[in-house]
């Protein structure tokens, strides 16, 4: 029953296919604004979970326009060659982050991010 409106970033956390595509399973979070952190409402739905995420290290690459799930597999294709074979992260999920509303035109953020092991 609170309304805590929207947050940045919308993180889906996609689980690539053996050929780089996604799987139909994907799991999106969204932050919990600051001023509930200590204290967040309990979801009324028993689909919804709260979840601390722990500190990270990442390997981030962003681009504009309004992502599709194409590009968010394109731009993770070009991050993994930009790393090459040296670089240790999670090659069984990465995360897919979107910072802007739908409504916004111009100068919209996203990012794909590879979480270091």
């Amino acid at each position: 029953g609170v309304g805590m409106g929207m947050t940045a970033p919308v993180s889906i956390t996609a689980f690539p296919a053996e050929d780089g595509s996604l799987q139909q399973k994907v799991k999106v979070s969204l932050r919990i604004p600051s001023q509930f952190q200590d204290n967040p409402p309990c979801p009324s739905d028993e689909s919804i979970k709260i979840e601390e995420r722990q500190g990270m290290t990442i390997y981030s690459t962003q681009f504009g326009g309004y992502a599709k799930e194409v590009d968010y597999v394109n731009y993770a294709a070009k991050l993994k060659s930009a790393l090459g074979s040296e670089a240790a992260y999670h090659k069984d999920f990465y995360l897919c982050n979107g910072y802007d509303p739908p409504m916004k035109p111009y100068g919209r953020r996203n990012e794909v991010w590879f979480v270091k092991e």
